[in-house]
């Protein structure tokens, strides 16, 4: 998955992220955010369209850029990035409408076995996390990197 994404442009602290989507509609710049809320480690995953006015995330634009499953791979190389800097944190995401929380569910479920391998990953339903599952739908998405124990010889 992560393999076909586009090139990403990282903020100093690893919290911003920015790429170019390319498309029928032409170039358009994306952001990826991460902001930490009010729980120590807790960070939101802000993503969107960048608003050439503010330079802020406009989450509730719909592209149609053809080019959704590239941005996707992109949105979770920045979350390997993130959690490579910030290896303690948990990282919550929802869609701004529920057609893209479907999408992210969507996302999650066909590239499950890879994200598995480097995170654990929890599915927001009925006011509690539980394990992701295919086939589910959640309202929100959380997830944490493994931790890699490394063994003494």
């Amino acid at each position: 998955m992560i393999e076909n994404r586009y090139t990403i442009k990282f903020g100093a602290d690893f919290r911003v992220f920015e790429f170019d989507s390319e498309g029928p509609k032409g170039r358009i710049r994306k952001i990826v955010q991460y902001t930490e809320i009010n729980v120590k480690d807790f960070y939101n995953l802000g993503f969107g369209d960048k608003n050439s006015l503010t330079n802020q995330i406009d989450d509730l634009i719909v592209t149609n850029n053809n080019d959704s499953q590239k941005v996707l791979a992109t949105v979770a190389a920045t979350l390997l990035e993130f959690t490579n800097h910030h290896p303690d944190s948990f990282v919550m995401a929802i869609g701004s409408a529920l057609a893209r929380t479907r999408l992210y569910r969507i996302g999650i479920s066909n590239n499950l076995k890879e994200i598995e391998k480097s995170f654990l990953i929890y599915g927001l339903k009925d006011k509690s996390w539980h394990r992701f599952e295919r086939d589910i739908n959640y309202e929100a998405f959380l997830v944490q990197r493994k931790k890699i124990n490394f063994v003494k010889l």
